[in-house]
């Protein structure tokens, strides 16, 4: 591998115009910095991050963190690849991380962030009173927030208009008659559950129809809560004739628990999902969703921290997308 020196004798310029290059320094004349490019090109040179780091008194590291809760799923994949692309365009590493929805696990990410030195964070927060998350926010390395909002910390945040997703979906399944509409949402404590849930409320109220307590179930975003909650409100003496299920992964598990009770949707129970799945159309029926832009969400994401990493004092953005209803066999 070659040398800062073999590139500095290649180039016939010192080491410290070598390094002013690769720090991408605007002291060097047009000439000479073509000169250490070529060089750099030719000898097939690979700085070293770590030394990098060490060798910055100020500026950037051009390497941002991604903090996402579930790596499994794919709204959060796209969210992942919308960010990366947008990072890679400006010229900066991502590095990725995998919360699995655990603070603890969230709180040990940021730390290895923070030792990394990156120019920035992009990251769901674990819930709206994340104590991690906030404190980090205090530190000056600039935060996103994407998906999920904190309660209290103001920070730049993309996120999809929950509120209306789920309106537009309790709409859906009131004009199709559904009077009992069971709720499976996520975690309680999380901005996008509180979102749906008052869409969920309102929508109810709006259409002069009452609420039942026992048809709200809280599960934790994954597969086998939405399977172990869809069993429980069946289980009712009164159960629902339909089901409002706020993620991907708990719509899939309640598919299955009406599957495995040999129950036809939507003739049986009709079935509305609050994102969307790439394999959707193989499932059997194809389920309704709420479609989130993800990938907008998280290229958008990026673009924020770029802006805030170049314009640390700008006052705090909301970017709110909109999502799609898209009507399949579900209903």
């Amino acid at each position: 591998m070659a040398s800062l020196q073999e590139v500095a004798r290649r180039a016939k310029v010192s080491i410290a115009t070598v390094s002013r290059v690769l720090n991408r320094s605007d002291k060097v004349v047009p000439e000479t910095r073509a000169a250490v490019e070529q060089a750099l090109r030719e000898l097939d040179y690979r700085p070293s991050r770590v030394a990098r780091r060490l060798r910055m008194n100020s500026g950037r590291a051009h390497l941002v963190g991604l903090i996402i809760p579930d790596i499994q799923n794919p709204f959060y994949a796209e969210i992942a690849r919308g960010v990366e692309d947008a990072a890679y365009a400006a010229e900066y590493a991502l590095l990725l991380c995998n919360s699995d929805e655990s603070i603890d696990k969230e709180r040990f990410y940021l730390g290895v962030m923070r030792d990394e030195s990156v120019d920035g964070i992009v990251l769901p927060p674990f819930d709206e009173t994340d104590a991690a998350v906030a404190e980090f926010a205090k530190t000056g390395i600039p935060i996103v927030c994407v998906d999920r909002s904190l309660a209290q910390e103001k920070t730049d945040l993309v996120e999809v208009d929950n509120y209306r997703g789920a309106r537009e979906a309790m709409a859906h399944l009131i004009a199709k008659g559904h009077k009992q509409i069971g709720l499976i949402e996520g975690r309680s404590h999380v901005s996008t559950s509180r979102e749906r849930r008052r869409g969920y409320l309102d929508a109810l109220a709006g259409h002069g129809l009452p609420v039942r307590k026992e048809l709200m179930r809280a599960g934790d975003f994954k597969q086998e809560s939405g399977r172990v909650l869809a069993n429980e409100l069946l289980d009712l003496r009164k159960p629902p004739t339909a089901l409002f299920v706020c993620n991907n992964l708990m719509t899939v598990g309640a598919l299955a628990a009406l599957h495995q009770r040999d129950l036809r949707v939507p003739r049986d129970v009709a079935v509305v999902g609050f994102d969307d799945l790439p394999w959707a159309e193989a499932l059997d029926p194809p389920p309704t969703v709420v479609r989130q832009p993800a990938y907008d969400v998280g290229r958008q994401a990026m673009e924020l921290l770029l802006k805030r990493i170049t314009e640390p004092g700008r006052p705090p953005v909301t970017v709110r997308l909109l999502p799609e209803l898209v009507v399949r066999r579900s209903t």
